[in-house]
């Protein structure tokens, strides 16, 4: 048996997104796609690796009238649009020699192509918080993971969504 030889590389630099494309697809996500703002839907943070979003408990989004519980199709449609979120935040990172206004470009063609949800826990919380990020990005379809937690932090549903990004 030879000997196993050691090679260190070097990790790349993390990339960091400019302002102005962190606006630009918060404005998109939370104005631009309307059913969003129906949700409530709020952007917390985007870095490539990582989206955390928001929604607050309103009388519009009960799915249970006696539980005052959010209606799971809420939860389904909130952690979709952070799974498609978490895609543009890789795309995005994947694309850095290209201006901010030309990568936003490239969402175009983004869709779902499938989802799954696992209801955890009752949905019963002031607010809840998303979180998403992208298992793999290959050149037409991305997999992602989701998690929908309440204001305490306790893990209500997760999700796992497939988007074509080509």
């Amino acid at each position: 048996m030879g000997a196993m030889t050691k090679t260190t590389t070097t990790p790349a630099a993390p990339v960091e997104f400019e302002a102005e494309f962190v606006d630009a697809l918060k404005h998109l996500f939370e104005e631009k796609i309307v059913f969003n703002q129906v949700l409530g839907l709020k952007i917390v943070s985007i870095t490539p690796d990582k989206v955390i979003g928001r929604i607050d408990m309103k009388p519009q989004l009960v799915g249970h009238y006696s539980h005052n519980r959010i209606h799971g199709g809420v939860i389904s449609a909130c952690l979709d649009a952070m799974g498609g979120l978490a895609c543009m935040a890789a795309i995005g990172a994947r694309h850095m020699d290209e201006p901010p206004m030309q990568r936003l470009h490239r969402f175009g063609k983004l869709g779902t192509i499938d989802l799954r949800i696992d209801y955890l826990r009752p949905g019963i919380s002031e607010h809840f918080e998303l979180r998403a990020e992208v298992m793999r990005l290959g050149s037409r379809v991305a997999s992602t993971r989701m998690e929908f937690l309440g204001a305490d932090g306790k893990l209500l549903s997760t999700g796992a969504g497939a988007y074509i990004v080509s």
